[in-house]
């Protein structure tokens, strides 16, 4: 394998490992949808529609993945979630 090869092959390692972090917020029983749906705006730069559509599938099934990316990036997010008083991890 080829110096070249071998760094596209890394290149392409890394981009799958950045794409397995991901940020799922659970339900809970205090916050309201407007609440939700703003901080899904506000830390993951959710649509409107988007944020919308998060909190009905946290609220029914329980859990959602809010966003996907590397760890570096989502950990503010994350963090900014949670100060909000929202259920979140990074896994």
């Amino acid at each position: 394998m080829s110096t070249k090869e071998k760094h596209k092959e890394d290149l392409l390692t890394l981009e799958k490992e950045d794409k397995e972090n991901q940020i799922v917020l659970y339900n809970d029983d205090v916050n309201t949808f407007d609440h939700v749906i703003n901080m899904l705006i506000a830390a993951c730069e959710h649509t409107p529609e988007q944020a919308e559509q998060c909190s009905i599938i946290v609220h029914y099934k329980g859990k959602c993945t809010v966003k996907s990316g590397s760890f570096d990036d989502l950990k503010p997010r994350c963090t900014k979630l949670l100060e909000a008083g929202l259920s979140a991890e990074i896994i």
